[in-house]
Order: structure tokens, then sequence, then C-alpha cells
């Protein structure tokens, strides 16, 4: 018999609204939703849907009104947090994606990503080579020494990328990753997200209106006024080789 994957993400009737009386809006309505180690899924639907309340909700960045979150096997939302420390468990379980590189100008690619893993307590030579690892894995090391203003669009979302890497989460959510690029560089961040799933057993949950990748998913989560009205099971390619 067949070992089932690992559930990375299990959220069970999950609710969230803003505001109260007549005012309030409901974010999310009673979602429940897992996914799995080397999975890739999709959050997609209008403007207005819940997808990225429902990424800050995973993030643990937005706390729900109703309902159970499990990461990585731990209960960390029943009814209330149940880590004080929201910070430490996003750091420790959670790499996070954004739209814009967000990589800090004044520092080199190398010390971007170094400074997540000091966050963390890494230090000194530990560090250093677990960061060029990183970016020899994302065949970006020979940009280590590049500030960001000299790195192309796709380079610094692979130093992002690696930044999101840093503390190897088994959880990654990515908020449009592919908006600010075209189709050609947008199927290869995808792919590098697929192989990274594959690779580090992380379960990947991508925000995206871009219709052009929603091949690249396992599964699509649709979302309509906060409420999860489908599940599409897609066949994804399969990377041609590894990146480690």
């Amino acid at each position: 018999m067949t070992d089932l994957p690992q559930a990375l993400v299990e959220l069970h009737h999950v609710s969230k609204h803003f505001g109260e009386g007549e005012t309030r809006v409901n974010a999310l309505v009673d979602v429940s939703m897992s996914v799995a180690a080397g999975e890739v899924v999709g959050l997609v639907g209008p403007s207005g849907s819940g997808k990225t309340t429902l990424l800050n909700v995973v993030g643990c960045i937005t706390e729900p009104n109703e309902g159970r979150i499990r990461l990585n096997g731990d209960a960390v939302f029943d009814g209330r947090w149940q880590s004080r420390d929201l910070r430490r468990l996003r750091l420790e379980k959670i790499g996070f994606i954004f739209q814009t590189h967000n990589l800090l100008p004044f520092l080199t690619a190398t010390e971007n990503v170094m400074e997540v893993i000091e966050l963390a307590g890494g230090t000194g030579r530990a560090a250093r080579e677990r960061t060029l690892e990183l970016l020899r894995y994302l065949q970006v090391d020979h940009r280590a020494a590049a500030m960001p203003s000299q790195l192309s669009g796709g380079e610094a979302q692979r130093v992002a990328i690696a930044r999101a890497l840093a503390n190897n989460p088994k959880i990654i959510l990515a908020d449009e990753p592919t908006a600010p690029l075209d189709s050609e560089r947008a199927g290869i961040v995808m792919d590098l997200l697929r192989r990274i799933a594959l690779d580090h057993r992380a379960a990947i949950v991508v925000v995206t209106h871009d219709e052009s990748i929603f091949n690249r998913f396992d599964r699509i989560f649709r979302l309509r006024d906060g409420r999860l009205v489908a599940v599409d099971v897609t066949k994804p390619a399969m990377p041609e080789a590894s990146l480690a």
C-alpha cells in the first residue's frame, strides 16, 4: 500500500470577516482545504474573492474568526492562535515570495539571503555556505555580490526565492510571483517552484490572476465571495531535471 503524501497545510471550516453590522464583509466563509508535501496549488478568483486573505491566514498574518489550522502537522489556530510568538512560527515554518522581490536595496544578493538565516539564529560560515548553496541551486550564484539594482527582474526574483528557502521551510506562500514577468519568465519561475516542491517535499500555495501558468499547478482552488466554489485537478508537466 502506497503512503499518501503528508498534508502540510490543513484548514478546517475557516471563516474571516471584517467589520460588523451593515459594514461587515465576509472575506472567507467556511473554507476547508489541504495541501500536501510536493504539491503546487493555485488560489484563483476575481478581485475581492478572498485569495489574499486566505494566503494571509495560512501565513499566520491574519487571524480567522472561526476554524482550525494545522501547518506541518502542528495546530497553529483553534479558536485562537496556539503560539504566542507568531513571528518565530512564520520564520520557522513558512517562506514568503511576493509580487515584487522586496530585496533590501543596500544589501547584496548574498546579504539579503543571509539576513533571514541570521534572524533565525544562524551565524558565520554556516550561514554563508547555506546562502551560496541556495544561490547555486537557483542558478544565480554568479550574481552573489550584486546589488538588487544590478539584477535583472528574473535574477531578483530568484534571489527572493532563495531568501524564502533560507530556513528550509516546508510551506511556501507566493503572492502573484509572476505578475511583473513576461510569459516565458513566468513559466521559468513556476518550473523553479515545482522543482522546489519536489526536491524539498514542500507545499507551495500561489495566488495568481495569470492564466498562462494555470497548467503548472497540481490543483486550482477557485474562490468567489470568500467561498471555495471549485477545485480543479490538473496534470502539470514535470520539470526536465532537478535543480539540486
